[in-house]
């Protein structure tokens, strides 16, 4: 991911809130099984405890056989995304027609080093710490791999953890513009106020607060 010194992540603590806040769904992007091979995209919600990734997967999943050989993987999340169109981008005195359009994003990117667990009170911790992550207003039972409801069904999943190596932050949001260009691009952002509009504008509007 080409990355400037203007749109890095400021700090480690600037990318997990942001995960923090984010839907935590990403893409695992695994090597293909043979030479050539186009990787293996698995998109898939997570979660983050401390320097790991939880997920699961099927038992059939065309990713596990990979993951189980211990290969490295990425995953990859990104959000608070919009299209900033040429007009918006204008200097100011010169004719809008001229402006460069651009994307405004948030993207993490992590290399990991990835372990499948089998055991059924293993993927059990894992549904677990993602349920609390995910449904934190609970309502569903805790899942327990010696009785049902759910018990049974850990049969036909497996857990997945992730061990990061490497982070690669990016939010891209014009950064190295002046402040009245930013606050200029932030206000049509809100007031057209499409798809991930505002929350592009959101974090625009920390990064200059920051």
């Amino acid at each position: 991911m080409l990355t400037h010194s203007y749109d890095a992540g400021k700090s480690e603590l600037e990318w997990r809130d942001w995960i923090a806040q984010s839907g935590k769904f990403g893409v695992l992007a695994v090597p293909g099984a043979v030479a050539d091979e186009a990787p293996i995209l698995v998109p898939t919600h997570f979660t983050l405890v401390d320097n790991e990734i939880l997920l699961h997967l099927h038992k059939v999943n065309d990713a596990l056989p990979i993951l189980e050989s211990g290969a490295q993987v990425s995953f990859s999340i990104f959000g608070d995304y919009a299209y900033i169109p040429g007009p918006w981008r204008a200097k100011p005195g010169d004719d809008s027609a001229n402006g460069v359009p651009t994307s405004y994003y948030s993207a993490v990117n992590f290399v990991c080093r990835p372990t499948v667990i089998d055991d059924a009170s293993g993927i059990a911790e894992i549904i677990n710490a993602q349920m609390a992550d995910m449904q934190s207003e609970g309502g569903s039972k805790t899942v327990d791999s010696q009785q049902g409801p759910f018990g049974p069904m850990l049969a036909i999943v497996r857990g997945v953890r992730l061990e990061i190596l490497s982070v690669e932050a990016k939010f891209k949001y014009d950064d190295h513009k002046p402040v009245e260009h930013k606050e200029r691009v932030m206000q049509k952002l809100l007031e057209r106020a499409e798809g991930a509009d505002l929350g592009a504008a959101k974090q625009q509007k920390r990064r200059m607060n920051s």
